[in-house]
């Protein structure tokens, strides 16, 4: 048995930890706070996006241009949204895996945008193309870095670098739910159509528009994406931490019945060893 100067010091080395485990606990919390205000107002841009967009298949035009032009390659790019720190629980390795997974049923040549440090590492450990990454997107310009990454990924689909575009990302449900999903956003087509049950005009012409709404689409769908997945993150770090300190605590209860049991045991011998020494001295 351990002596109680290295029971002590166990102790206060686990109770440093839980305060160090708990402060995690609330930064996440205030971060997951702030990062819910923004999504629930990008969430319906998106959604409001896509839907114009859907609306936009109806027209004859529009299977013409090179945003809708399915093509028979085996080229895909996907954009891997990770995180760039630990301690999140499994958040990193479930979409990391999900990636993998799309990436071997579709059988493809992949080229791939790490967004995170984690993602990234995770991915090169399994030996696949990552040809650019990105690192500590700041939580003040998500919609400039979606923005600057959406553009890299549609200049390299309509050069044909690449044939499909794939995004790989974390949907917040909950707290307790977060959902890895692989959403295709390059071509358009493929998908069902909106509702045709009436004609619209557009000017100055269809392509016009098209290469105006779906940069926009693209820029608040990688945006909502980004902010998605940091609210996974931080509500994985929350659980996490939180099972952390539940932890800690357990391991100081434990400790501390361990060290008053060694105190006992001392006192006890202590008063065994006076009594002994008593009856000699009488004797």
């Amino acid at each position: 048995m351990p002596s109680k100067k290295a029971i002590k010091l166990r102790v206060s080395s686990v109770t440093t930890t839980k305060q160090i485990v708990k402060a995690m606990d609330m930064v996440a919390g205030t971060k997951l706070r702030k990062v819910r205000k923004w999504l629930y107002v990008a969430r319906p841009q998106a959604e409001e996006s896509k839907r114009m967009l859907d609306q936009l298949k109806c027209c004859e035009q529009a299977v013409d241009h090179p945003f809708f032009e399915e093509r028979l390659g085996k080229r895909a790019a996907y954009a891997v949204i990770s995180s760039d720190r630990g301690l999140c629980g499994s958040y990193n390795t479930n979409i990391g895996n999900a990636a993998l997974r799309h990436m071997k049923e579709l059988g493809c040549e992949e080229q791939i945008f790490a967004i995170g440090l984690r993602g990234r590492e995770f991915l090169a450990r399994h030996e696949r193309n990552i040809v650019h990454w990105y690192q500590e997107i700041s939580e003040t310009t998500f919609y400039e870095d979606a923005r600057m990454i959406a553009d890299t990924l549609i200049e390299r689909f309509l050069s044909g670098e690449v044939d499909e575009v794939y995004v790989a990302y974390t949907h917040f449900a909950s707290v307790l739910n977060h959902e890895p999903r692989i959403v295709r956003v390059l071509p358009l087509g493929g998908e069902e159509a909106g509702d045709d049950s009436f004609e619209m005009s557009y000017g100055p012409d269809l392509k016009t528009v098209l290469d105006y709404a779906v940069p926009v689409y693209l820029h608040s769908f990688l945006y909502s994406a980004l902010l998605e997945s940091a609210a996974s993150e931080q509500a994985s770090r929350m659980i996490s931490m939180e099972a952390a300190t539940k932890n800690a605590s357990e391991i100081i209860d434990n400790l501390s019945r361990i060290y008053n049991r060694k105190r006992q045991a001392d006192i006890t011998q202590e008063i065994t060893e006076i009594i002994g020494g008593a009856e000699v001295s009488g004797k």
